[in-house]
């Protein structure tokens, strides 16, 4: 096997060589090269020989130091796609119409260590597990149970059972895993959820973390498994036993290992937790100690700014968009700014969704469309910016899931659109503009 060079970066260790775009790259001192994880890990040394499809490269650089090289694609080959049906999968529940992109499932062990992606295992094989230990890559893995039928059952993949050992595998390697759970009442909770987090935590400190999050039903769901949603009380009984969980495993190993998402929490209409308890945020990406970590953000930037002297009576009106679940929180640290900054006028509006269905409340699924549509009457009253989190739009883009940009939605109300990352220091500077 070889891998095509597109590209070769000026003054590169590889420049210096003397190889060139066109050239085909075979293996790396005798390592037969397949994708970007053999490359990054074989060229790490700082001697290297390249085998090239017609030559033998000699080279020394700086250990890690990037050879330079370029190829067709990010992977070196094509993604891998998920070979499940999940019964909760979100992109079976996904209208038609929208851009092909979204609708490709990946489950790719080399995505899951280079780009924090979550994985079944259902594509790995023997192989794939010797090279993740050998390469010690940390991973990320939806188990969703640790019942091997229940696995089959709810991935509707009869291997998905027997990849279980893979988990098994890598954790006895001191593989660092962090796992997540997608809870669906009824199938996945209750007593299968003492089983699963039993098993998960026994094999700490491999499992680094265990994150549960409820299940997320659009209206799109025709011919699809029936399932339903947490309702407050089931919610709770989550919460309870999770930290049950976490409380042990805390007073155990001074670290909490399983959290439910923040989701959960406002579901059941609990208290979230401070910031404290969510130790090294190790499943912030899942929504998990998310607004913990910005509600501490904002109130320290607040304080920065009192220390520093920078508080002001600056007129100010300024308008957040946001989902059902993020909008108590954000009212919350709006009237907080208050007490620093009294002429500053935040107003948030709550957007519910209609594209994807009233049930979907988180805000990083919401829509230009939506959000045009709901604040139409508001146009002109908007004040000075609307802020909207960025993780409404297509990553390094300023595109939403319903293919509009932030120009159409800024043309369609009038008003300036700024995209705001979920940090408390970022949000406050963006209501102030600065």
């Amino acid at each position: 096997m070889s891998v095509k060079i597109i590209g070769v970066d000026k003054s590169s260790p590889a420049y210096k060589a003397g190889i060139k775009a066109g050239d085909y790259l075979v293996s790396i001192n005798n390592n037969l090269i397949h994708d970007v994880l053999d490359y990054r890990f074989y060229a790490s040394d700082e001697v290297l020989e390249i085998q090239l499809s017609d030559r033998t490269v000699k080279l020394k650089k700086n250990e890690y130091e990037d050879l330079g090289l370029n190829f067709e694609t990010y992977l070196m080959d094509c993604k891998q796609c998920c070979k499940n049906n999940c019964i909760f999968c979100f992109i079976n529940q996904m209208p038609k119409g929208m851009r092909s992109t979204l609708y490709f499932k990946d489950d790719d062990a080399r995505l899951s260590f280079l780009q924090g992606n979550y994985i079944t295992m259902t594509n790995l094989k023997d192989e794939d597990v010797d090279r993740i230990i050998k390469m010690k890559l940390p991973m990320n893995i939806s188990v969703h149970t640790t019942n091997p039928e229940l696995r089959v059952k709810m991935t509707s993949n009869p291997g998905a059972g027997k990849c279980l050992d893979y988990l098994y595998k890598m954790a006895a390697a001191g593989i660092e895993l962090n796992t997540q759970i997608v809870l669906c009442p009824g199938i996945n909770d209750g007593e299968e959820l003492r089983r699963t987090l039993t098993d998960l935590c026994m094999l700490y400190p491999a499992v680094k973390s265990v994150a549960c999050v409820p299940v997320g039903l659009t209206k799109y769901r025709e011919g699809l498994p029936r399932l339903k949603l947490f309702d407050e009380k089931g919610a709770a009984e989550v919460i309870d036993l999770i930290e049950s969980f976490g409380s042990m495993m805390f007073e155990k190993y001074g670290d909490r290992v399983a959290y439910a998402s923040d989701e959960f929490y406002l579901l059941a209409k609990r208290q979230m937790p401070d910031y404290d308890f969510y130790g090294d945020f190790d499943q912030y990406e899942n929504g998990v100690g998310m607004c913990a970590s910005l509600s501490k953000e904002f109130i320290d930037a607040l304080a920065d700014k009192r220390e520093y002297g920078e508080t002001d009576s600056k007129t100010r009106n300024v308008s957040i968009a946001t989902g059902v679940l993020a909008a108590p929180l954000l009212q919350t640290l709006s009237k907080l700014l208050k007490s620093e900054f009294p002429n500053t006028e935040v107003t948030v509006y709550t957007i519910k969704n209609e594209f994807f269905g009233e049930t979907i409340t988180v805000a990083g699924l919401l829509t230009a469309g939506d959000i045009a549509k709901q604040l139409a009457d508001f146009k002109g009253k908007l004040g000075s910016r609307l802020l909207i989190t960025e993780c409404m739009l297509k990553s390094d883009s300023d595109l939403f899931l319903d293919d509009k940009t932030i120009s159409d939605l800024e043309q369609s109300l009038g008003v300036t659109v700024v995209p705001v990352p979920n940090d408390g220091f970022a949000l406050l500077d963006a209501v102030l503009e600065e």
